[in-house]
């Protein structure tokens, strides 16, 4: 699932690694939310945090981590670059999407259906 040396996959594994942390850092989720969001248990993320974990290639949280990414993408886009818009955006309730979306991405389903969204919103930008 994850690696914990360095091998053939280590850089892409390491960029999406460090991307996911900084993307989760900037909109202040906690350890125990990223892991909900990429499908680990809150030691992994911490792991991941102290440079001990490097995410694998074509394992589900990397992949999870890439929608991730892209849904963190496409949330700086709409607040341009502002990371307490996007704080504020990700917390409170959203009509469209009718919950708060920090509770929708914690599950495979919501992250993608606020990707979409989000993504949906960008095309009018």
């Amino acid at each position: 699932m994850f690696q914990t040396h360095v091998g053939a996959d280590a850089p892409v594994g390491a960029v999406v690694t460090k991307a996911v942390l900084r993307a989760s850092r900037q909109l202040g989720l906690s350890e125990r939310q990223l892991g909900r969001v990429i499908g680990l248990s809150e030691q992994c993320v911490s792991r991941m945090l102290n440079g001990d974990l490097i995410l694998k290639p074509a394992t589900k949280p990397f992949e999870l981590s890439l929608l991730f990414i892209q849904f963190f993408k496409s949330l700086d886009n709409i607040a341009s670059g502002d990371e307490s818009v996007a704080r504020a955006w990700l917390t409170t309730e959203n009509m469209t999407l009718d919950a708060r979306p920090i509770d929708l991405i914690q599950s495979i389903a919501g992250l993608m259906n606020v990707t979409a969204d989000l993504n949906a919103r960008c095309s009018f930008l």
